[in-house]
């Protein structure tokens, strides 16, 4: 089975490109998806949250986090191993169950083991100010708030020059589109 880590900065079109992933029969692992199922579903993971932070709830971490660091690398060592233990299984299954190519969809992959797992990394790039946009448009960000998410992640430049391959996230769709389709053609013919 080919890998791909699918990575980038918040708002630049990662999901946009799973879903493109998923329309040409990738099996697709979210780990945004897989963290959320954890946080609310494994009870040591939420107690030592409750105990560190004082709730578990998504939106007062996310408050508490991107303001502070160190509360970030807290959360980190507490859900971090757990999610890459259930992506790993995940990739597994499909493997098993025959699965052609899978994607991992995780904005902090470059910085995990979980890019060991990976054929290829794939980096959804996009300009600052797109990805501004697109965080107030879906998820209500203020402009402040967006940078500070933006700011609490690696930097863009540095997922780029990791990257095997490069998806322009503020290219019009069908654009985006074009490259995901010629990246994914190329892959398969590895």
């Amino acid at each position: 089975m080919k890998v791909i880590g699918l990575t980038g900065n918040i708002g630049c079109g990662k999901s946009t490109v799973a879903g493109m992933l998923r329309e040409a029969g990738v099996a697709t692992i979210d780990a945004d998806a897989v963290t959320r199922e954890i946080r609310n579903n494994d009870a040591d993971a939420r107690a030592e949250i409750q105990a560190r932070f004082g709730t578990y709830d998504a939106d007062a971490l996310g408050r508490i986090v991107f303001s502070d660091a160190g509360a970030l690398a807290d959360l980190e060592r507490i859900l971090h191993p757990r999610v890459r233990g259930a992506v790993r299984a995940r990739l597994a299954e499909l493997d098993q169950g025959g699965a052609a190519t899978a994607s991992v969809e995780a904005i902090k992959l470059l910085e995990s083991p979980l890019a060991d797992a990976c054929d290829q990394v794939w980096v959804v790039r996009c300009e600052e100010d797109d990805a501004i946009r697109r965080l107030a448009e879906s998820r209500g960000m203020d402009e402040e708030t967006a940078r500070k998410r933006l700011a609490s992640q690696s930097s863009q430049s540095d997922k780029v020059a990791a990257a095997d391959v490069v998806i322009d996230g503020s290219a019009p769709i069908e654009e985006t589109r074009r490259q995901v389709e010629l990246a994914l053609a190329t892959l398969r013919s590895t």
